[in-house]
């Protein structure tokens, strides 16, 4: 069956990192049966899915991207007939549901690495990882550098001789994927959710599951966090497209299609090849996640992302913010004027043409954390020096501090798995639920919107855009069907151009757009149609 007008290229995605959303059971870190509950919010959202993080049984070395059963739910967040409930509450409310699938690396819990360790070298389950012998001086068997800092290599537990290779912590193991049992093993994960009901999968690492042949040293060490950018010989081999064409080829035995979502860390020349007809359906768009408030840089990389989507025929996949990054509101600058642009920056994502995805609190403009030294969990800090836990402390549910501001059941709830901060309650989803000027209301209003325009016609999800960058610091995405994507990216308010607004960020002064917001303009027939219809105000 195609993929040509499937639901995912328009859809706006709704990403859950289970740990963070919703306790149930008042032990302070978050579950699936709390994601069932809280699943009348994520439909008031005007989401088409969700994209659960991992949580899969896992020691939860690396907040569970270290995967030791990769086809059953951990204790920690239920079981998987709490999984089964969360997808059927998920479909009743017509959102869609993507797993999280982690096939570069494992957990040294999982059993076919007890095995191999147990076993030895000339077993079966021996060549399913990279083992080898140290280097001339001891050492590691190379110069990779792990992305969480520090030798991509570890010694194997009781050996002295030989090491294991590990691109992020000693915990997670790398995938030998030369070894056809590897791709096998996958097929079997893979077709264990899809027959499960998941409508699709999120990738990590996706480019980087090949290694070079016999591993050889790095001509220039890869810094730490780039690891898998600067170090060509650990990422984006060419034999990584054939696991993705096989995927595709059993993603479209189902009906509908499953989804194929990557996450590729490359420029968008080299990731736009993963996005090929018989590949992946999507990549995130990284070139753009990367950004801060850089108006020559939005439009470089619309530009680029635009002339890959002319190549490969895929859309970009849109997104400012997910568990790994530092929260918009901050990026952007902090305080009022981070939060206005972070705002502008949610308005202009899901008006650009393609799909979007969305990091839980987003809709809230929630600011970066920071965390306490002492109170950190991330196992990049301990080794890189670099923390993600500031975006990824709980959610703040309601006004009061109870319950870690409706994070848990108050009348049982332990502290959070990490600390809320003074405050975090402002931002919560109650105190924003009633304001029509929040950031959570502008959201809801911005999927309605969007969907009325895509109804309309006014969007279309695969057209073509055009970009540019006035003087007076006004960015426009013209889409190829008359709408337009204006970003006040200056100092100054900005004329807006011909065209009936629909949406802003912030209120306009006539047709002044203010600095740092952003609004999308229609031509007057769509606008009278769809204020006909109803879908929008007068």
């Amino acid at each position: 069956m195609s993929s040509d007008g499937a639901w995912w290229t328009s859809s706006v995605i709704y990403e859950v990192y289970p740990r963070s959303f919703a306790d149930s059971s008042g032990n302070g870190v978050g579950d699936l049966r709390g994601i069932v509950e809280r699943m009348p919010y994520i439909a008031s959202l005007g989401v088409d899915g969700i994209w659960l993080t991992p949580f899969q049984v896992s020691p939860q070395v690396d907040q569970g991207y270290d995967i030791a059963d990769y086809c059953d739910v951990d204790p920690m967040f239920g079981t998987l007939a709490d999984f089964d409930e969360l997808l059927a509450a998920a479909h009743a409310s017509g959102v869609k549901v993507l797993i999280d699938l982690v096939p570069n690396h494992t957990s040294i819990e999982h059993p076919l690495f007890r095995k191999a360790v147990a076993e030895g070298p000339g077993s079966d389950a021996w060549d399913l990882f990279h083992f080898a012998e140290g280097g001339a001086d001891g050492g590691p068997p190379n110069n990779w550098i792990s992305v969480f800092g520090g030798p991509a290599w570890s010694r194997v537990p009781g050996s002295r001789e030989l090491w294991y290779l590990h691109l992020f912590s000693p915990a997670q193991p790398d995938w030998n994927w030369r070894n056809p049992a590897v791709g096998d093993y996958f097929e079997g994960v893979l077709r264990f959710w899809f027959e499960r009901g998941a409508d699709g999968v999120r990738i990590d690492v996706a480019h980087g599951l090949y290694k070079a042949e016999g591993l050889p040293d790095s001509p220039v060490v890869p810094t730490v966090i780039d690891g898998l950018r600067s170090n060509p010989l650990v990422m984006d081999q060419e034999p990584v497209h054939d696991v993705y064409r096989r995927w595709r080829r059993i993603a479209e035995e189902y009906d509908p299609p499953r989804l194929l979502v990557g996450e590729v860390n490359l420029e968008p020349e080299r990731a736009g090849r993963y996005t090929r007809p018989d590949e992946m359906h999507q990549t995130f768009a990284f070139a753009f996640v990367r950004l801060g408030w850089q108006p020559e840089e939005w439009v470089r990389v619309g530009r680029e992302l635009e002339s890959v989507r002319r190549t490969y025929g895929s859309s970009p996949t849109w997104a400012l913010e997910n568990h790994d990054l530092v929260r918009s509101a901050s990026r952007f600058g902090g305080g009022e004027r981070g939060v206005a642009r972070a705002r502008a920056g949610l308005v202009a994502l899901l008006g650009f043409p393609g799909g979007a995805y969305v990091f839980q609190g987003q809709e809230l403009a929630l600011p970066e954390v920071d965390v306490p030294v002492s109170e950190r969990l991330d196992p990049m800090w301990f080794r890189g020096g670099v923390s993600r836990d500031g975006v990824r402390v709980p959610l703040p549910w309601t006004s009061r501090a109870e319950g870690a501001h409706g994070f848990s059941p108050a009348e049982v709830a332990a502290p959070p798995w990490l600390p809320q901060p003074e405050g975090w309650g402002e931002h919560a989803v109650e105190a924003q639920d009633s304001a029509s000027d929040s950031t959570l209301a502008l959201f809801r209003r911005a999927t309605r919107i969007r969907r009325a325009l895509l109804a309309a016609g006014a969007f279309v999800a695969d057209e073509a855009a055009t970009w540019d960058l006035r003087e007076d610091g006004l960015l426009l995405c013209e889409r190829d069907g008359g709408a337009v994507v204006a970003v006040a990216m200056g100092e100054r308010p900005v004329p807006l151009p011909d065209g009936k607004v629909v949406l802003a960020s912030a209120p306009l002064d006539g047709r002044m757009l203010p600095p740092d917001a952003a609004a999308w303009l229609v031509g007057g027939d769509v606008h009278a149609r769809l204020v006909t219809s109803g879908l929008l105000p007068e």
